[in-house]
């Protein structure tokens, strides 16, 4: 019988086992589904040797320098800029809409003078939330809003969540603004990119400790039931704590019904040439199925003749079907958590960590940084 017990091999589930394992030197078991570690980070090459994203493109960005220096000890990075291009009307423009997207989808004049109510009104280099300007009192900065919401948000957003933006929580709308700004980068964060030789061997590296066992291709309910307020493992109580990284109503068995989620299908080409487009990701709003295309080679850096792209079809998640990516933030599926997490805190040595588990949108940093602090001050 092992220490702790980790519920899925994602960034949430190998950090904390890593801080187990070598900070305390504890034996820790990982129970994951699936038949990689990862999570949806997990990388692999190709048939022709392109590093790709199984699971879509992760681009790593942080402010907090304690995530970086700590991830900083697996690996080495690519110091990778990301850019995103968005494809309306013909033209493709960078993404988020900013003033560089403004000057070449309007006329000069009309661009100008909207530059400079946008300054005026909001200042410079700020975010502002598509549904926030589009209450502006002003007339030309309204239309301008509509533009925007039209051309780049409506059906991006339609296709990605099916259904309309104004349904979701503000926190999702918020995640694509309109930056005032002529920086062309998706992100602005002191610290950017890529692990250098992928996100596995990353994981790998933290996983190395002989303290660590996983357990792939295993569905956690054949090793793990709860029998009152105790976890029963192999038929033996356990007496250590057990992390909980998965769907929190599957913890339960959908004692009060499925959470639901929005899943991705992606459809990946290998394509005889140098380059298929020109930077990382290429945006598709209102054309087409798919929401976006993603090429790796401008991601990873690369030096391989052949290409090879991504292209994303948002769908609805089916259990046991597809893979859960995002929770759906309305206000009756946060009601309907809030019965599971009143159902978990009768089990006295559980720990929910991560997007599923605690059914909320996280950044990769911001898992990392929720990991190392659950650590401190939970189990260190």
């Amino acid at each position: 019988m092992v220490d702790y017990i980790v519920i899925g091999a994602g960034f949430a589930g190998i950090v904390m086992a890593e801080r187990i394992a070598n900070v305390l030197g504890q034996e820790v078991m990982i129970i994951e589904k699936r038949n990689h570690i990862g999570g949806n980070c997990y990388d692999y090459h190709d048939e022709t040797g392109v590093l790709i994203h199984k699971y879509g493109p992760h681009i790593f960005h942080t402010d907090l320098e304690e995530v970086w220096q700590y991830l900083s000890h697996f690996t080495e990075w690519n110091n990778y800029q990301h850019r995103v291009l968005g494809y309306i009307d013909g033209v493709k423009v960078p993404i988020p809409f900013n003033l560089n997207s403004l000057h070449q989808s309007l006329p000069d004049k009309l661009a100008e003078n909207l530059e400079t109510k946008l300054i005026q009104t909001f200042g410079y280099n700020v975010k502002i939330p598509i549904l926030e300007l589009k209450e502006t009192d002003d007339a030309e900065l309204t239309s301008l809003a509509e533009f925007i919401y039209e051309k780049v948000f409506l059906n991006y957003t339609k296709k990605q969540w099916g259904m309309e933006p104004e349904d979701l929580d503000p926190s999702v709308t918020a995640r694509v603004p309109v930056y005032i700004s002529r920086d062309d980068r998706y992100f602005q964060n002191k610290y950017q990119g890529l692990p250098k030789k992928g996100y596995t061997e990353m994981f790998e590296n933290m996983l190395s400790s002989d303290n660590i066992q996983v357990k792939l291709g295993t569905d956690f309910r054949e090793v793990v039931q709860h029998d009152g307020d105790k976890f029963i493992i192999f038929d033996k109580e356990f007496e250590g704590k057990l992390i909980y990284t998965s769907k929190i109503d599957e913890l339960f068995n959908y004692q009060y019904g499925k959470l639901p989620y929005r899943s991705l299908d992606f459809e990946f080409e290998n394509l005889n040439q140098e380059y298929y487009q020109e930077v990382g990701t290429v945006n598709y709003p209102n054309d087409y199925d798919f929401t976006r295309i993603t090429e790796f080679k401008h991601l990873t850096g690369q030096k391989i003749e052949s290409t090879t792209i991504a292209r994303e079809y948002p769908q609805e998640y089916v259990k046991e079907t597809n893979i859960p990516y995002y929770p759906i933030p309305k206000p009756e599926n946060r009601d309907l958590y809030q019965e599971y997490l009143a159902k978990s805190s009768q089990l006295k040595n559980l720990i929910l960590l991560g997007r599923l588990a605690e059914y909320q949108y996280y950044n990769m940093d911001e898992i990392v940084a929720a990991g190392l602090k659950i650590f401190e001050e939970r189990i260190k």
